[in-house]
């Protein structure tokens, strides 16, 4: 069997744990495994080389810090290839230009266009345990570039869809998925299995098990995701295409992000183009916008409220304020104290009703709510960040998602 695995980095957070790491792959190897295994920089190693490259000048060239943030997957890399062969397996280790990973030149969050299996292949029939540096590609100039944080996932399952994997398992510091945060809920239960959909929906609402864009790429080739403990011995959560079982839970999950702030335009024009001025400088500079609020028109003035990330929030506030001086709106007013609370299920597409409860569950508990945003599988709520916690306890106790339900 092929099996893709990916390590992140409390696992290899130090050498005993890199050693722990090349025992296990180790005992994959003697039952026949074709192994590739995607590392994560060592647990910290990332911060410590922003922090070194912020120390240097208060603007890092983007393409200079992708070369000094990739050499911390390459350590880890190269470390447990050492580890297994002082053990006596083969392995050698593979960066990004040795395992053909092309992506597209945007530093920072690039993203994989095509990877070249040829040396890959080549390595498993020579018999080697393959360990890949994640988090990194090359572009079509040769140049270094990174991922984004939480990249390695991505990483690792584009290689599980490339080599047509059996599995891709990615081994962290948590159990697998839950029904909410355990830090929170303490009766949160491990989820057996959960939809691609689900998954999606999760990490983009601030679960932070998988990065958004690997559950992407797991979905679009089929790729069978496990979620486990490096630390422990026992099944974790399958990421698989939706069933009829799944359908049957109305909700599957709830979760919370305090990583967003709101900004509110008030007095804006009502006519055609205004929002597309608005909102066009804020992604021409990169910034995601996730909910979008509009007042309803009165005597052709409106307000307009939007979510941005955190990190963000500055240089979207000063852009909404720009563009709102041209566009004639009234005021510009921001707020970083803000959370959002979400329950995700793919049994919401059949089951009326779910939103409401949502709503009633949170009124009955004193919480205001600010924004709403909905999908077909998830309900998202914008409150007052101070109230997250309770918010998600409430709702968990409310869905019967804990161990005594």
């Amino acid at each position: 069997m092929l099996v893709v695995q990916k390590y992140g980095g409390t696992s290899v957070g130090s050498i005993e744990r890199i050693k722990n790491v090349a025992r296990k792959l180790a005992r994959f190897y003697q039952e026949g495994h074709q192994l590739v295994v995607v590392v994560s920089a060592m647990a910290g190693e990332t911060d410590r080389l922003i922090n070194l490259a912020y120390q240097m000048t208060n603007n890092p060239d983007p393409r200079e810090l992708d070369v000094l943030l990739a050499t911390g997957e390459q350590s880890s890399a190269a470390l447990l290839a050492m580890a297994l062969k002082d053990m006596g397996y083969p392995a050698t280790s593979l960066v990004a230009f040795q395992a053909r990973i092309f992506t597209d030149d945007a530093f920072g969050r690039a993203r994989i266009d095509e990877i070249d299996c040829a040396r890959l292949k080549k390595e498993l029939e020579t018999g080697n345990i393959v360990i890949v540096a994640g988090f990194q590609g090359i572009d079509r100039h040769g140049d270094i570039t990174t991922l984004g944080r939480g990249g390695s996932d991505t990483t690792a399952v584009a290689l599980a869809a490339a080599l047509k994997a059996d599995i891709c398992e990615i081994y962290t510091d948590v159990e697998g998925v839950f029904t909410a945060d355990p830090r929170i809920c303490s009766d949160a239960k491990k989820i057996n299995k959960i939809s691609y959909d689900e998954m999606m929906e999760l990490a983009s609402l601030g679960a932070k098990v998988l990065q958004i864009r690997s559950v992407d790429v797991a979905k679009k080739y089929k790729v069978p995701v496990h979620v486990r403990s490096s630390f422990i011995e026992q099944e974790g959560t399958m990421v698989v295409d939706t069933d009829a079982e799944m359908e049957k839970v109305i909700v599957t999950a709830v979760t919370y992000n305090k990583d967003e702030a709101r900004i509110t335009v008030r007095g804006v024009p009502d006519r055609p183009g205004i929002a597309a001025q608005l909102f066009k400088p804020i992604g021409e500079a990169g910034i995601v916008v996730d909910m979008i609020i509009q007042n309803t028109s009165e005597e052709g003035i409106t307000d307009m409220t939007f979510t941005v990330p955190k990190i963000d929030f500055k240089k979207a506030l000063e852009i909404a304020r720009q563009a709102a001086n041209k566009i004639g709106a009234e005021r510009v007013l921001g707020d970083e104290h803000i959370g959002k609370v979400s329950i995700v299920g793919v049994g919401m597409r059949n089951h009326p009703g779910v939103a409401a409860r949502m709503f009633q569950s949170l009124a009955n508990a004193g919480i205001n709510i600010l924004m709403i945003s909905t999908s077909e599988i998830k309900v998202s709520c914008v409150i007052d960040e101070k109230e997250v916690e309770r918010a998600v306890q409430v709702l968990h106790k409310a869905f019967d998602l804990g161990e005594n339900a």
